[in-house]
């Protein structure tokens, strides 16, 4: 391989002319293999909209009447809030398996241990049946005869609260590992940090460690909340009426079962799709320090605006 010569100094080079043009590397396997899954994805799609078994008039009809759009209502105040009481409760659980009493941590681990090994809908069917174990509940004075009040289980729990109460205990064991773990990623030195500076232990909590900690805590936490949304189908086995069990309810009176379930299908994918978007900022705006962010879908679609815009007014100068 022959090198050309330098030009000498006294002639005069265009700028630009002897650097190198970085050619990007092409992919064309990468196209032709989205191009086979677009196909199969837009093949499968005709299919089912195709599909002469299907009553598209039943799914149109459903999809927006009264009883779906409040059993979608129950659905989304169900999940929030059995998210908030087992936040709260997950971030107490997390600070008794990081304490240094044996009690409080072996508590915790048993809690832990039990809710997090046994099925949910085990769970909810115990919650649900309560009444069965005990017909009344009373508060008084152990061992013994004086009771300051006693209630009928059934009416103390009905199915909502019993549904609450399920979901609230299992996501609290989950949430409170996510938040350990959150915990367990900030530097110790913080902790001392700021106890030798005289802040409290409370204060140290909620200004320095959990900031820090909900980089880590976030991300699964967006997913807990995902899967809690649709885990409330599991209370149709207790009659709560949230989304799922109107769309069983109606199929089970008009025999449309599939339809309803594309019905189900249809909300659960635009509930999750909503619930998807705080869960990206609310990402970006605590891992600001540990990545570098590139723009947001908005921004770039604004920019993609803008190009547009300019290119039409260069076409028409």
């Amino acid at each position: 391989m022959h090198r050309q010569p330098a030009p000498p100094s006294h002639v005069a080079v265009e700028p630009g002319a002897h650097d190198i043009v970085a050619v990007p590397l092409r992919h064309p396997g990468r196209w032709v293999l989205a191009s086979l899954i677009l196909l199969a994805l837009l093949g499968v799609a005709t299919s089912l909209w195709r599909n002469p078994n299907i009553d598209h008039p039943t799914i149109a009809r459903y999809l927006f009447s009264d009883r779906i759009v409040a059993g979608a209502v129950l659905t989304v105040a169900l999940t929030i809030l059995t998210m908030v009481l087992s936040t709260i409760l997950g971030i107490v659980l997390a600070l008794m398996r990081l304490s240094a009493n044996p009690v409080l941590n072996s508590v915790a681990w048993l809690y832990i241990w039990i809710f997090r090994g046994t099925p949910l809908l085990v769970q909810i069917v115990f919650w649900g049946y309560l009444g069965l174990l005990y017909k009344q509940l009373s508060l008084g004075v152990p061992f013994t005869d004086f009771t300051v009040f006693t209630v009928d289980t059934n009416a103390l729990i009905p199915a909502f609260v019993a549904g609450v109460i399920a979901l609230t205990t299992n996501q609290a064991a989950y949430t409170a590992e996510i938040v350990r773990a959150g915990m367990l990623s900030v530097d110790q030195g913080q902790k001392e940090a700021c106890y030798s500076l005289g802040m409290t232990p409370l204060f140290t909590l909620f200004k320095v460690e959990l900031p820090q900690a909900m980089r880590v805590i976030i991300p699964p936490m967006g997913n807990e909340t995902i899967s809690m949304l649709k885990d409330t189908a599991l209370l149709s086995l207790i009659a709560v009426a949230e989304l799922y069990t109107v769309a069983a309810r109606i199929s089970s009176q008009n025999l449309h079962q599939v339809e309803l379930l594309i019905v189900v299908s249809i909300w659960y994918l635009a509930l999750t799709s909503i619930l998807s978007v705080p869960q990206y900022y609310l990402e970006r705006h605590y891992g600001r320090g540990s990545r570098t962010l590139g723009p947001t879908p908005i921004g770039r679609a604004v920019a993609l605006a803008h190009r547009v815009r300019r290119s039409q007014k260069g076409i028409r100068s």
